[in-house]
C-alpha cells in the first residue's frame, strides 16, 4: 500500500491518511468526519487548513468525493487496498428527542431507550454532542435522582445486575458523554442541587463502578461550578470522598477525587468540612506510600489548601508522620511538589510553631532540608519560602547540632 501513488484530494488535511467519510466544513476544506469531529471536540472552533472561525460547525456529506474513494479503491483491490464502506448516516436530534419522549411517556421501555442512547454515544463523538443537546442530560439526571434517592436503593456488586439498575445505567451514559461545561451546569443546577446529593448518596451506597463515575462526573462538574454551589456543599460529601481515598478503587477515581477537593477547598467553610472528614490522616498515610509524581502533587496541593486554616495545620501536626512525610518529599517529586511542601511548613512556621512544633522540625530533619533547599536547584519560590522559614526561628535553629556542618554556610542571616 506504501507504493501506491494516494491521489493527495483523497487524504484528510488533518491525519494525513484516506478519509472515510469526507465532509465538507463551512469554509468550503474537506476532511474526514473523524478527524474534524475530534478537532471540533477538543473546543476548537477554526478551520484547521484556512484558520477561519467555523461560524456554521455543521458537517456536509461529501459524496462526491466518497464515491471517487470508493471507486479507487475498487480499482486498487488487487495491490491490498480494502473498499469503503459506505458510512451510516449520522444520529440527528430529531431522533434522541423522540426517544427520550417515548420513554418518559411509556415507562416500560425506558430499559431499551438507556440502551440506545449508551450505544449511540458510544460510537463518536458527534453523537454524543447531539444526545446531548436533545435534552437527554435532564432526562438522565432525573432517572439517577429517583433511582437513587428511593429507600431501596442498595449496593450491587453484581455487573449483570448492575446494567438493570436504570440509575447506574443512566449515571454510565452521563459519564460515557464527557458533557460540556453547559450540560455540566445544568447538572449543578438540577433541581437546587439535588443531583449532587444524589451522586452522594452513590458514593457512599453505589456499586464501585458507579462510585466511580459519581466522581469522576463530580470533578468535571466542579470545575465549571459557581463558588454558591460549591461553599453550600454539606458534610456527609466530604466524608465520601474522603472514603474513597481510603478505599483507592481505581487510579481514576482517586485522582479525580484529588482534583474535587482541590477544586471545592478554596474556600474556608470547606476546608473546615474536609478536615473534620478526616482528610489530613488520609493524605498523610498515602502520601508515604505515594511514588507517582502527579499524585504526589495533587496530594500536596490539598495539604497546603487545608494547612491555610489552624484546622487543618492541627490535623497535620497531630499525625505522627505529618511534618517528616512532607519534608521527606521535598526534592523528590518535582519543581511543584517542592513550592507546595515548603508552603505547607511556611504555614506551620508562621501560624503554629510552638516551642514543641519548633524543635520537632529540628529534630526530624526539617531544618536541614530546608537549608539543602537553600543549596540546590529546587526552584526559586521554594528557595524564598525556605528563606524565609528558616529566617523566622533562626534563633532556635541556626546552632543546633542537628543541622550538618555543610548546610550551615547556606543558613539565612535574620533581619
Amino acid at each position: 500500500m506504501d507504493e501506491i501513488d494516494v491521489p493527495p484530494f483523497f487524504l484528510c488535511p488533518i491525519s494525513l491518511e484516506i478519509m472515510k467519510d469526507p465532509v465538507t466544513v463551512s469554509t468550503g476544506i474537506t476532511y474526514d468526519r473523524h478527524s474534524i469531529e475530534k478537532w471540533l471536540f477538543s473546543k476548537n472552533d477554526t478551520c484547521p487548513v484556512t484558520n477561519q472561525p467555523l461560524n456554521h460547525p455543521d458537517l456536509t456529506p461529501n459524496h462526491t468525493l466518497r464515491r471517487l474513494i470508493q471507486s479507487w479503491c475498487t480499482i486498487n483491490a488487487a495491490s491490498g487496498i480494502e473498499r469503503i464502506p459506505t458510512p451510516k448516516p449520522p444520529v440527528t436530534k430529531t431522533t434522541i428527542t423522540k426517544l427520550i419522549n417515548d420513554a418518559s411517556t411509556s415507562p416500560h421501555s425506558l430499559p431499551q431507550c438507556l440502551r440506545t442512547l449508551k450505544s449511540i454515544a458510544s460510537e463518536n463523538d458527534t453523537n454524543k454532542r447531539c444526545v446531548e443537546s436533545a435534552g437527554a442530560v435532564d432526562f438522565l439526571a432525573s432517572i439517577v435522582t429517583t433511582n437513587v434517592n428511593n429507600p431501596q436503593y442498595d449496593v450491587v456488586e453484581d455487573l449483570e445486575l448492575l446494567k438493570t439498575n436504570q440509575g447506574d445505567e443512566a449515571l454510565s451514559i452521563l459519564h460515557t458523554l464527557r458533557l460540556s461545561d453547559s450540560g455540566l451546569k445544568t447538572l449543578l443546577g438540577f433541581k437546587n442541587g439535588e443531583f449532587i446529593n444524589s451522586l452522594t448518596n452513590i458514593m457512599q451506597r453505589g456499586a464501585y463502578e458507579s462510585r466511580a463515575y459519581a466522581i469522576l462526573l463530580l470533578k468535571s462538574m466542579s470545575s465549571v461550578a459557581d463558588p454558591v454551589q460549591l461553599i453550600n456543599l454539606n458534610g456527609e460529601f466530604f466524608i465520601e470522598l474522603v472514603q474513597l481515598l481510603k478505599d483507592q478503587i481505581s487510579e481514576k477515581a482517586s485522582k479525580a477525587t484529588l482534583r474535587t477537593l482541590i477544586e471545592v477547598c478554596h474556600w474556608g467553610r470547606n476546608r473546615v468540612k474536609a478536615v473534620e472528614a478526616g482528610v489530613v490522616p488520609v493524605l498523610v498515610e498515602l502520601l508515604l506510600e505515594c511514588r507517582e509524581r502527579k499524585v504526589c502533587e495533587m496530594m500536596l496541593v490539598v495539604l497546603e489548601t487545608l494547612c491555610q486554616c489552624a484546622d487543618g495545620r492541627a490535623g497535620l501536626l497531630g499525625h505522627a508522620a505529618g511534618l517528616a512525610i512532607v519534608s521527606k518529599k521535598i526534592l523528590r517529586v518535582s519543581t511543584m511538589g517542592n513550592d507546595r511542601a515548603v508552603r505547607i511548613l511556611l504555614s506551620v512556621a508562621r501560624f503554629s510553631a510552638g516551642p514543641c512544633v519548633v524543635q520537632e522540625m529540628l529534630q526530624l530533619g526539617v531544618v536541614a532540608k530546608l537549608c539543602l533547599v537553600l543549596q540546590v536547584d529546587s526552584g526559586n519560590k521554594a528557595k524564598e519560602k525556605a528563606r524565609e522559614i528558616l529566617k523566622l526561628h533562626a534563633r532556635a535553629w541556626r546552632n543546633s547540632p542537628c543541622i550538618p556542618s555543610n548546610l550551615l554556610a547556606s543558613y539565612p542571616t535574620s533581619n
